[in-house]
């Protein structure tokens, strides 16, 4: 049996840390049931109700969640048949904040609490707050509020969330990483630089999807498996956005299936359609200017000049602006790889540093560029 029937945790969560998560899983752990409330005002931006409610539902399912701004919280008393009330601004007094929370849980979840769990020294103060209200006692249980466990707080995570990105759970993080798009015609380059962009900057690249479902099916593919690759690709970048640092490098898009769709079939399922319209930080479409190689997979040059010409005309028709990656740099790297053992430590840095610079002005070539188009990242 445990502690308490219901327990209670308020916060930001913006973002979401292991901080808070600490102090979730302890009212988890001695609570039937856990409320958690999460509200700021103002917002801060990247850090909306909606993201914030997922990261919270995705790790605490079994949670209640009540994740509110002005506009939800409007909604939710319209659905109860109340009068529209609004939160108070985080600079209110404890007074004004405490009542707000006893009249969430009271008012929308038709609920009281048992015990409150803080890391912060209102504690005590929120708990007999919260027992005047319910007309029962509340208990504060404050959980690491030295922040010994866990040495961590939203404002630092806010100030350099990279570097703070081991205090975050992947599907929190991976809200934060930029995606860099490779695209590009058959022998472009375009897997082996998406690989090369990736290891350079010390993150993880996402694999094309198709090309391995292409192999596993022994070059035989059918229209329904267009849906397939271009929701995989997707859901493998969501995976492995979180391991990724600052950017995860993809190889290819939906956009690309769409293309084989059309080539192959004459015809697009709508939501791959859909699929295809989702928007990276950076795209790099890398152009045929050198001589094509055939790995006996590959339909010919032909084919990809004309894929080429697709995606010119494809990206100009979305307005999605786009870096063209010229010439052909993998036999230099190829000798370069080949000698790597043979290199000291210090000239293996000064090399590394080196495509680390270049590939850092080109991210800030494109995020100038992507900057005077608008936000081009979706969830």
């Amino acid at each position: 049996m445990k502690a308490f029937r219901t327990g209670l945790v308020v916060g930001k969560f913006c973002p979401l840390h292991q901080g808070h998560e600490l102090l979730i899983d302890t009212a988890s752990a001695q609570c039937d049931d856990v409320i958690v409330i999460s509200y700021t005002k103002p917002e801060f931006a990247g850090l909306e109700p909606a993201r914030r409610e997922r990261w919270l539902r995705t790790r605490f399912p079994a949670a209640t969640l009540l994740v509110l701004d002005d506009a939800r919280l409007a909604a939710r008393c319209r659905a109860r048949g109340l009068a529209p009330r609004r939160l108070p601004d985080n600079a209110a007094a404890d007074e004004e904040q405490r009542r707000c929370v006893a009249w969430l849980c009271t008012a929308l979840l038709g609920r009281s609490v048992d015990a409150v769990f803080t890391s912060e020294d209102y504690g005590d103060g929120f708990a007999r707050a919260l027992a005047a209200a319910f007309g029962h006692p509340v208990r504060h249980v404050s959980v690491d509020p030295a922040r010994r466990i866990v040495p961590v707080s939203g404002t630092a995570v806010r100030a350099d969330v990279h570097g703070k990105r081991q205090l975050l759970s992947p599907v929190v993080y991976g809200d934060f990483v930029q995606r860099a798009c490779f695209l590009g015609g058959e022998s472009s380059g375009k897997s082996s630089m998406a690989a090369a962009f990736a290891q350079a900057i010390g993150s993880v690249h996402v694999p094309e999807y198709g090309r391995t479902l292409w192999e596993e099916r022994g070059g035989r593919l059918t229209f329904e498996d267009m849906l397939r690759i271009a929701r995989t690709q997707v859901a493998q970048e969501r995976q492995l956005a979180g391991h990724a640092v600052r950017w995860l490098s993809c190889d290819t898009s939906p956009l690309t299936t769409l293309f084989y769709s059309l080539e192959l079939f004459g015809r697009v399922e709508p939501a791959l359609a859909r699929l295809a319209q989702r928007r990276y930080d950076a795209v790099f479409l890398c152009a045929p200017d050198f001589p094509f190689v055939q790995d006996g997979t590959r339909q010919g040059g032909a084919f990809r000049l004309r894929q080429h010409a697709w995606y010119l005309e494809e990206l100009a028709r979305r307005r999605v602006p786009f870096i063209t990656l010229s010439g052909d740099p993998w036999p230099g790297l190829q000798r370069c790889s080949e000698r790597s053992d043979s290199l000291n430590a210090p000239l293996r840095q000064r090399i590394i540093q080196l495509i680390t610079k270049i590939i850092s002005v080109i991210l800030s070539m494109a995020a100038a560029l992507f900057s005077r188009c608008g936000s081009l990242s979706n969830e």
